[in-house]
């Protein structure tokens, strides 16, 4: 598509003020992430909302790009979309025991309305197990009513402490898919399907690698029998909690009385799943891929694919290289880079930057909010019927500036994106894999989480909670996830890295955000 309107997502610059430094990585890691974040215009502190953001068009941009991807792998999977109510009855919450005791810090609670004092507070939702499991208590009688797959784009509200833009703040934005299953096993299926989408999505589409496992008792989420999860590493070593799949067992089911008819005719409690992701993806995009000088996007979640510099010195130069600026931006619009059998069309787009700025301000621009392509086109360009095109990072394939014919350059820009993608996925896999070790001495633990260090580390773990909070209290690191098979190092018996008490297999320890 061509995009002559997506400059408004980028206010201009000024040639006397670029922008303010982005700090470096090796500096000072978190204030580079809220400098890349700054810079790039996805978002700012809500000041006067404690706690909460403004995701800005380029911000949301992205995350709309997140949901379409998403919302069209689960209605591919039978799920379809409803809408809940913000405000819970203080009462619903207070009827899983597990689930009050893990949210009561969190919640933010309405007292008043219409200028009186309510017979019951409302809470703002943190999640929405209970006000759904009240509906669905009343929407299912018989096994007929069943599977039922639901999915809800929505906000939600925990009152955090500490807040960082996108990744935890006291409000965000979030799908959170709701099912209902008349046996265990068809529910247990349905969380590790979904979990598969979250960790195909993860790699395919944002190119960051995840690890699949399961979190331990006293990190699985309040009220569910087992939780699943996704967990990426991003460059400081940190992991970050990329999505969750919940087997909530009958837990919701016998709280909100949701019974159904069996064929065999006896009245049966569901079996309940939930399972989300929440706008904290767009930080991890940014913590896996961006470098130094800004935001790095992957072509599939890039709001601008290709901008297009003009380059010219008089108004018959501007009218030529603006007439052949749009013909190309045309041709480019046309391209889809949906994967082949796609459901739908995913069309280049493009930004002609003809605002009246030095080319070198332009390019700074577009470099901080990590546009893939970036195309200068000149009179001596169009004289020798070429362009000059540079890739926002270096891959083996694209090094620096290239000079390539115009007509080139529109047949294979489908294929350079997708390879950019794959180079991108490429890069953050071996930079996980390269960080990622295997220890088995407390020392060569305590000197590799020492400080603010961090990395991917598999050991051995006893399985206890008292050694588990051992650990963390010491190094400040936590139990991610006990793998899957296939996720981490084969399984093996050893010994637990902190007690020396026997362990079955190494689990995945790590910092985290």
């Amino acid at each position: 598509m061509f995009a002559t309107g997506f400059g408004m997502l980028a206010p201009a610059m000024t040639e006397e003020r670029k922008g303010d430094k982005i700090t470096t990585r090796a500096e000072d890691y978190p204030q580079w992430y809220q400098d890349v974040v700054r810079e790039a215009d996805l978002a700012e502190p809500a000041k006067v909302v404690k706690g909460c953001m403004v995701i800005k068009p380029y911000g949301y941009a992205i995350w709309e790009k997140i949901q379409r991807e998403l919302d069209t792998r689960f209605k591919a999977t039978g799920h379809q979309n409803a809408y809940f109510p913000l405000l819970v009855p203080q009462s619903f919450i207070t009827r899983e025991a597990q689930h009050v005791e893990g949210f009561a810090p969190e919640l933010a609670v309405v007292t008043h309305a219409g200028g009186e004092k309510l017979e019951e507070p409302y809470v703002i939702r943190p999640t929405s197990e209970t006000i759904i499991g009240h509906f669905f208590s009343k929407w299912v009688s018989s096994w007929r009513d069943l599977p039922l797959l639901v999915n809800q784009w929505a906000n939600v509200m925990r009152w955090e402490l500490r807040t960082r833009l996108f990744l935890r703040t006291t409000e965000f934005l979030w799908q959170e898919g709701h099912t209902a299953h008349a046996t265990h096993d068809e529910a247990l299926a349905e969380v590790r399907r979904m979990l598969d989408i979250y960790g195909a999505f993860a790699e395919s589409v944002m190119a960051m690698p995840v690890i699949r496992g399961i979190k331990t008792a006293s990190e699985r989420f309040a009220g569910a029998v087992e939780t699943f999860c996704i967990e990426a590493f991003m460059q400081d070593g940190k992991a970050l909690q990329a999505g969750t799949s919940h087997d909530l067992g009958q837990n919701f089911g016998k709280a909100f009385d949701v019974k159904f008819q069996s064929e065999s005719g006896a009245l049966e409690y569901v079996w309940q799943t939930s399972w989300g992701v929440s706008t904290r993806l767009v930080g991890g995009l940014v913590m896996t891929h961006s470098d130094d000088a800004g935001l790095v996007l992957p072509p599939r979640l890039a709001p601008i694919h290709a901008v297009i510099i003009p380059i010219y010195k008089n108004p018959d130069e501007r009218t030529r290289v603006l007439e052949a600026c749009e013909r190309l931006a045309k041709a480019l619009g046309d391209i889809d880079l949906a994967q082949d059998g796609a459901r739908q069309r995913d069309w280049l787009t493009v930004q002609i930057d003809d605002r009246d700025l030095r080319p070198g301000a332009k390019f700074y621009h577009w470099e901080r909010r990590g546009v893939p392509i970036r195309i200068e086109l000149g009179p001596k360009d169009l004289e020798k019927g070429q362009v000059c095109l540079k890739m926002r990072v270096d891959t083996p394939a694209a090094t620096g500036k290239q000079f390539v014919p115009e007509a080139e350059l529109v047949a294979t820009a489908r294929a350079r994106l997708l390879a950019y993608q794959d180079a991108l996925l490429l890069a953050a896999a071996e930079r996980m894999n390269t960080r990622t070790v295997q220890l088995d001495n407390w020392d060569e633990f305590l000197a590799t989480f020492a400080g603010e260090n961090s990395t991917f580390a598999w050991c051995h773990w006893d399985g206890s909670a008292a050694t588990e909070a051992a650990i963390k209290a010491e190094t400040k690191a936590t139990i991610r996830c006990v793998p899957l098979p296939g996720q981490g190092p084969a399984p093996a018996p050893g010994r637990c890295i902190k007690s020396g008490a026997p362990s079955p297999q190494r689990v995945l320890i790590a910092k985290a955000y």
